[in-house]
């Protein structure tokens, strides 16, 4: 169930009018963008089964589940920015979405930053892979990406 809440894929939009449906299954991601956002939330919320359905079936392995699930049991997710969008839109059939998703896990804080390929078939998009890329540093004076509320540089930015 769904709650009236923001969505985490933080759109400002309520759950229920952005990823919801798609992580329930209702509706299908229009873009390869909303696919990465939903794919973000299912993680937040823990719907393996979703995660496992929105990658391309050819990229699909035996041990997805498990290490979906450990993943989702051991890391709380702190936010998502997307950085930039290539393609994906409905009448395109590939996409490109870069990414930096921050987290916590039994090894502290830190953040997935990525550049994933979509692939669109039959009106569905696909996550296929992706590069890991290089952690992106908040601009001096921004807020740390860790959701503490201090500056970078007073925070994760202290080495």
């Amino acid at each position: 169930m769904i709650a009236l809440v923001p969505c985490p894929c933080g759109s400002q939009k309520l759950q229920t009018a952005c990823c919801g449906p798609y992580v329930q299954g209702t509706a299908t991601a229009p873009t390869a963008e909303a696919l990465m956002r939903s794919r973000y939330t299912a993680f937040c919320l823990g719907q393996v089964d979703y995660l496992i359905a929105t990658q391309h079936p050819r990229r699909r392995h035996r041990q997805d589940r498990a290490i979906l699930s450990h993943t989702i049991q051991t890391t709380t997710w702190l936010g998502l920015t997307i950085v930039a969008t290539r393609q994906g839109q409905p009448q395109q059939t590939q996409g490109v979405v870069e990414f930096v998703a921050h987290f916590q896990n039994l090894d502290g804080t830190g953040q997935l930053h990525e550049r994933s390929r979509f692939l669109q078939e039959q009106g569905q998009w696909f996550y296929v892979d992706g590069d890991i890329l290089p952690p992106l540093l908040p601009k001096r004076g921004e807020p740390c990406w860790c959701g503490s509320g201090k500056k970078f540089k007073h925070c994760h930015g202290g080495s």
